[in-house]
């Protein structure tokens, strides 16, 4: 008797640099064998994804992070400015005046601008990770969540330029600017769509695998309007979570801490903590996929 396996679908979460995860589920889940017929990404996850989808194995693609974290142009951004001012550690008198002035800086420019960051930079930071080839091209199947903001509606991208849809996918509000698509706006699918389990499950996925990221909820004090604002988005990007989370068969949650999304100087800390992650749902994996033990033959990948 013939017997046809279920399509599996990834579902790969927004959360900024806690993104950088997703590489390390990856790994595991290529070093595995799991068949993949369908990644869906929103923001990072449609970053991580689309790379991944479009010929990028997990290890070219962590290196391709690390070069670009210590590229000048990464070193000199807006977001690394960003991660100066939330860093945990002690910072030095000279080293405190500077962060407020650049932080005060970007807060002038978004009183004026639809976004802080230059559409140039993170045009090509997209470029550099992705390649220009249509969505229908991909190596795997992929589509990428973003959100419309005239409408509120959820648009998902299965044709047309990888890079755009990555591009809009990734629109961070606030900091970079909505991309306009004919009547559209696009921005963030974080926005609407924290953990695409739900689009998986729509466009053909039998068995979902979502992977979140949302950092744990710690009580802080909240000093200012920035961390009252990131304290609300905190709050319903958890709402949200739970909520895409109830259509996965398997969800896998790598251990972020209350890492900052733009603590990209965790990068390698992250892709481990996805790796463990994943390691640990690799049975529940097996029982969803008990016709296939052949795809789960231990593979050593070849950097």
């Amino acid at each position: 008797m013939f017997w046809k396996r279920k399509r599996i679908g990834l579902a790969l979460g927004g959360g900024g640099a806690r993104g950088l995860a997703h590489i390390g589920v990856l790994k595991v889940l290529e070093n595995e064998r799991v068949p993949l017929d369908l990644i869906v990404g929103t923001s990072i996850g449609a970053l991580v994804g689309g790379a991944y989808a479009s010929g990028t194995n997990p290890y070219e693609l962590q290196q391709k992070v690390e070069s670009y974290l210590n590229s000048n142009e990464f070193r000199s951004s807006a977001i690394k400015a960003f991660e100066k001012a939330h860093t945990k550690g002690e910072l030095g008198l000279a080293h405190k005046i500077q962060t407020y002035l650049k932080n005060y800086f970007y807060l002038i420019q978004a009183m004026f601008k639809p976004g802080i960051l230059p559409i140039e930079d993170f045009e090509a930071t997209i470029n550099y990770f992705i390649p220009d080839i249509p969505i229908e091209e991909t190596r795997i199947p992929f589509r990428a969540v973003a959100t419309d903001l005239m409408s509120g509606e959820e648009i998902v991208f299965s044709r047309g330029s990888l890079r755009q849809a990555v591009m809009a996918s990734c629109a961070v509000p606030g900091a970079i600017a909505p991309l306009r698509d004919g009547e559209k706006l696009l921005s963030d699918g974080g926005i609407i769509c924290l953990v695409p389990s739900s689009v998986a499950r729509r466009e053909g996925a039998e068995i979902v695998i979502s992977v979140a990221l949302a950092p744990s909820m710690k009580p802080e004090v909240l000093q200012n309007v920035v961390d009252v604002y990131y304290r609300v988005s905190e709050i319903m990007g958890q709402r949200l979570k739970n909520y895409e989370l109830k259509n996965a068969d398997v969800v896998i949650l790598p251990e972020v801490g209350d890492l900052h999304w733009s603590n990209f100087s965790e990068a390698m800390n992250l892709v481990e903590e996805g790796e463990k992650a994943a390691k640990e749902k690799i049975d529940e994996i097996r029982a969803y996929l008990p016709g296939i033990k052949n795809w789960f033959r231990r593979k050593t990948y070849q950097k």
